[in-house]
């Protein structure tokens, strides 16, 4: 039997919507989400997709992880497009390692049975 050890959350980050000071700039909100500068844009990674519930709801890799959430939460084609508003929380784990990235995505899919995953299923 293999064991994998699923990575620690490196970043989270939650729906809110800003309290700003006067002096402040208004910071634009995507879905909800105004603290995605927190991603890291060079770093690859996995990105796991909760609601309020803590259930998960899709887990997706990238290479760019900032780039990818976005696309996630603002393009038509992504699995996560009908269930957007669900969104509550974002966690992202650097994993740099493509080959790694890939296994650990198929794993967190089934082991922890994300809502929207499609592809690679092996639990339904």
């Amino acid at each position: 039997m293999i064991n994998i050890d699923i990575p620690k959350v490196d970043v989270s980050i939650t729906e809110r919507k800003q309290s700003r000071n006067d002096d402040e700039p208004v910071i634009k909100s995507i879905e909800g989400f105004i603290d995605l500068h927190k991603i890291p844009r060079d770093k690859g990674g996995m990105i796991l997709f909760y609601n309020i519930n803590d259930e998960l709801l899709f887990v997706g890799k990238a290479r760019k992880l900032r780039q990818r959430v976005k696309k996630h939460l603002e393009d038509n084609v992504s699995p996560l497009k009908n269930h957007r508003d669900e969104v509550y929380r974002i966690d992202v784990c650097f994993v740099e390692e493509p080959m790694e990235r890939e296994i650990y995505e198929t794993y967190m899919i089934n082991e922890l049975q994300a809502k929207y995953n499609v592809d690679k299923v092996f639990y339904k």
